[in-house]
This record gives structure tokens, sequence and C-alpha cells, in this order.
């Protein structure tokens, strides 16, 4: 397409194809665009164009302000603040609580390896166990307290309150090293929270799981004769029959000695002011070392799925590895 020059008087048009451009320093050329005299433009725009750009943006800034807190405003009238919008088989958590334990560091992933002869290494993971046990000391009793008085089987938490976690009865999984200085290492095992879920306990002798440890089958009567069999049971042991076989030395010892998780801890509920999960100390009594031993800990409810193997298929269990390598 052909482009007009500029006519002159004489009716002929000039094409400046061959008009020398004008120099201008670097310096020279930032003030005219800064501003410009001769075109009375700031910034490359006259104070016109300005005008209608910034016109521009307002609107269009507000109208997406605008649209913006009414999506918020749809939203947050579709929450409840007590509680999650999806709970149970509707949420990703689902309706089965998921069993864990600590320490966990993060550079191991499953694995707590130790060694005897290495303080430095006693001392990291006794730090981990530590730190997690700081978060259930706070303030249980007293005006202050978000805690209900001291709870037990025959005693729930008063209405609106949780019971609080006492961390003082753990035998030898007590600090400063919780079992790390010696044969006998520690773990400490709690149940994930879902709200609202209520278990069904294993509080009969009748209908017990075939595949039940003959050891908690005894736990279980023993809680039935002092009436404190609501409880969510743990047993734990070797997952495969190699680490079976290491262990045949070793038994497990649970601190509180009942080892599960007492009735009165549920269900977890949102409009409580504290809520703690309670923890059991599984106590690890002469470990074999110089091998690593796969271990499986198991929650039981008639209300809990049991899912073993693969981690991201894992439901009512936690598998984690122990390794004591002072041993040659």
């Amino acid at each position: 397409m052909a482009v007009r020059g500029k006519e002159n008087e004489n009716g002929v048009y000039e094409f400046p194809y061959m008009a020398k451009p004008v120099y201008r320093t670097k310096w020279e050329a930032f003030k005219i665009f800064m501003w410009n005299p001769s075109t009375k433009e700031a910034l490359g725009r006259t104070g016109q164009s300005w005008a209608k750009i910034l016109l521009f943006y307002v609107i269009f800034y507000t109208g997406l302000s605008a649209l913006f807190a009414i999506c918020m405003t749809g939203l947050y009238a579709t929450l409840n603040y007590d509680r999650p919008k999806y709970v149970h088989n509707d949420s990703i958590i689902g309706n089965n609580p998921g069993l864990g334990f600590r320490p966990i560091a993060e550079d191991e992933g499953a694995l707590i390896w130790y060694n005897l002869k290495d303080q430095t290494r006693t001392m990291f993971w006794a730090d981990l166990v530590t730190g997690f046990l700081n978060g259930y000391k706070i303030n249980r009793t007293g005006p202050t307290s978000k805690f209900s008085p001291d709870c037990d089987f025959d005693q729930p938490p008063v209405e609106g309150s949780a019971c609080p976690v006492t961390v003082s009865d753990f035998g030898p999984c007590s600090p400063p090293f919780y079992g790390y200085d010696s044969v006998s290492p520690c773990v400490f095992l709690k149940l994930n929270r879902v709200l609202n879920w209520e278990p069904n306990y294993y509080n009969t002798t009748e209908g017990l799981p075939a595949e039940m440890p003959p050891t908690l089958v005894q736990r279980i009567k023993t809680a039935i004769a002092k009436n404190e069999s609501n409880q969510i049971w743990l047993s734990c042991e070797g997952e495969y029959d190699a680490d079976k076989e290491h262990l045949h030395n070793a038994t497990f010892g649970y601190y509180p000695p009942s080892g599960g998780f007492p009735s009165y801890y549920y269900p977890y509920n949102h409009t409580k002011n504290e809520y703690l999960s309670p923890i059991i100390a599984v106590h690890i009594k002469n470990a074999p070392g110089g091998v690593m031993i796969n271990i499986e800990c198991r929650a039981w409810a008639k209300n809990l799925v049991y899912v073993g193997g693969s981690p991201h298929k894992r439901k009512g269990s936690v598998h984690f590895e122990l390794m004591r390598d002072d041993v040659l």
C-alpha cells in the first residue's frame, strides 16, 4: 500500500525518504522522552492520552475488584467456621484415620538410624522427640486452662472441652534420651484427626479378628477386667518374616501400659477450644543391631480399615525402619 507524503504548494507530494535523521545524545533523547515541548508529550503520551488510559485502568480494576469481592462473598457464604465443608468420605482424608509415628528425620524418611557409640546421633533423635512432645506441654489445669479436668473412663470431658494428654507416664521412654542411649529405643504413635469420627471398639473377647496378636488379646482381657476396654488398640511387630525372625528375642512394651487410645479422647470436634491427639510410646526392647528391621504398627477398631504394603495404599497402620549399626 502506498503512503502519501507531504503535498507542497505546487501539488507535488514529497516523500521524506532522504530526510536526514536528527541526532541526539542519550541524555537529550531521555529528556525528550520525559517531556517533549514541541508535541506536549510526557513519557511518550499527551495529557489527553494519559487521561484516557488512566480512566480505562481505573474502570478495569474497579470491575475486577468488584468481581473478586462477589466471588469471595459467595465462597465464604458456603463455609462453616466450626468445621470443614467436606468431611469423612466426601473429603480427601476420608473416614479412616491414619497412624503416624515420631521421631521422623526429614533426610531419613521412615528410617530411624542411630549408633550407641555416637552421642551426637543419640541426641539427634532425642531432640526430635523432645520437640514433638513440647507441643503437649501446655496449661492443663487451673482457671486459665482450655482443657477439661483430668478424664478417665468414668469421667468424660466437660461439654465443649477436650481431655488433656499426659506426657509424663512413659516409663523407660521418658526424657532425656527416650531409649536412644540403649538397645531399646522408643517410638511414639498417634492417630490422625478425623472430625466427628467415633470408633467402634473391640471391647469384648467375642468377635476378635483371627490375625490379632495373642499379646494384644491378653491386653484386651486385662482391660475388660478393669472396665477400660473402650480403646483403639495398638500392636507392633516385624513386617515381614525376616523381620520377625530378627525380632525373636525382642519384645514390644507400651506406655501407657494398656497400649490403646482411650474412648474419652473421641470424637474429635472443631468446636472444642483445644484438642491434642493422644500418643502412645512403643518400647522396642532388646532390638538387634547391625541389621535394618521393618516394623509395622497397626491400630485396631471395628470400623478401622487395615491395608498393609505400599505406603500409598496403606490404611490403619504405619511402617518404619529401625537400624542400630554399632554392632559389627
